[in-house]
């Protein structure tokens, strides 16, 4: 879904991410405002407070958007699911939970907090907004704040609307599993109703474009997102209950091929890289682990220099990003696997390696299990 991201801050301990092409909107925000809005709203302005004002909007929607993601998470740690972060990307923000809700009322409640947070800041921009009636820089105020409001308010309704993943269809879909117990024929009915309606905002969105409409590119775009969101939604829900409570032993491939910090490079590439086909390898020291070595880190070093190298010029030590526990969750080892965009774990234990997991045996076993048990 993201591109490249920056983290700009924490707030009570959940990391805070705007995704790069979040700046594309804030541009358009600000340059949209600041040429066309408030020019007919306000005139006979100069250019720089046009352009202070289309700054103050785009401020106030990067403030929403993060009070109504935080309102989710807030929520979400007080019902114990671990959130990772909050990313704002192209279409809005996003909150990233490690894990599906435990129960129905854990998700509506989380996800109801979100648009509720959202009325109630349009209710204190609507305030701001008639206390700055006044004229001068107080009716400059009154027109970013009264704007801010109609932001919000459509924020909360938009949301609301009965398709996943927006607020609405995670509200439908807690409503549906407390009402049938089953969470995977409750996702199937919401991701269907927000696939069905991301193609109603790319039609109406095209129909808009031919009437020269160029705003319906942006339904376009929308409706695309929503779509498939919604069909990424369903099979990450499928790959959670095919793998929560497999233990990752069930998965590893023991006696893995191992090499030594002393093995030239040259050597490491033709008898094992290009033998075994793996990107990691790990590295056993008098038959002890230190760690790892990865074709992403031998790509560091040029070609030419292989012949009076060693594995030890690569050398990744141990940590939590490329080992797991032998008795984890496979969910969790995925998981890990995805955030460091790994395709392989050692599985540690002790200090001892116990063996090697694979993301292809991992996709293997959840496929043969989808398909043997689809209802």
């Amino acid at each position: 879904m993201f591109t490249r991201r920056i983290t700009i801050c924490r707030l009570f301990g959940i990391a805070i991410h705007i995704d790069m092409s979040w700046l594309l909107i804030a541009g358009l925000v600000i340059w949209s405002f600041a040429v066309n809005y408030f020019p007919q709203e306000i005139r006979g302005l100069p250019a720089s407070v046009y352009l202070l004002m289309g700054f103050g909007v785009a401020a106030g929607l990067l403030f929403s958007i993060i009070f109504h993601e935080m309102s989710h998470c807030i929520v979400a740690k007080q019902q114990g699911i671990a959130i990772q972060g909050i990313t704002l990307f192209l279409f809005g923000g996003v909150a990233e939970m490690e894990e599906e809700p435990p129960s129905p009322k854990s998700e509506f409640l989380m996800t109801i907090a979100g648009p509720l947070a959202s009325l109630l800041l349009a209710a204190v921009f609507w305030l701001i907004a008639r206390l700055f009636q006044t004229p001068g820089w107080g009716l400059i105020v009154s027109k970013v704040f009264g704007y801010l409001m109609m932001m919000n308010f459509g924020l909360a309704i938009f949301n609301m609307i009965p398709a996943f993943p927006l607020d609405g269809g995670r509200i439908l879909r807690s409503l549906l599993w407390g009402w049938k117990g089953s969470l995977r024929w409750a996702t199937g009915i919401a991701t269907s109703l927000g696939s069905g309606f991301g193609i109603i905002l790319i039609v109406a969105g095209m129909l808009l474009v031919v009437n020269q409409q160029w705003g319906g590119i942006w339904w376009v775009l929308i409706g695309m997102f929503v779509r498939y969101a919604a069909q990424m939604s369903y099979q990450q829900m499928l790959v959670r209950r095919g793998l929560e409570g497999e233990p990752v032993r069930r998965f590893m491939r023991e006696n893995p091929v191992t090499v030594g910090p002393s093995v030239n490079l040259r050597e490491f590439v033709e008898n094992y890289v290009y033998r075994h086909h793996f990107k990691m390898f790990p590295v056993l020291e008098n038959g002890r682990l230190t760690g790892c070595a990865t074709t992403s880190r031998l790509k560091e070093i040029p070609i030419e220099q292989w012949n009076g190298k060693t594995v030890s010029d690569i050398f990744q030590p141990c940590s939590q990003e490329n080992t797991i526990d032998p008795g984890a969750d496979a969910m969790k080892a995925l998981t890990r696997m995805n955030r460091n965009r790994a395709s392989r774990l050692m599985v540690v234990e002790n200090g001892q390696l116990k063996g090697i997991l694979s993301l292809k045996d991992l996709l293997d076993f959840l496929s043969l299990k989808i398909e043997l048990e689809e209802e």
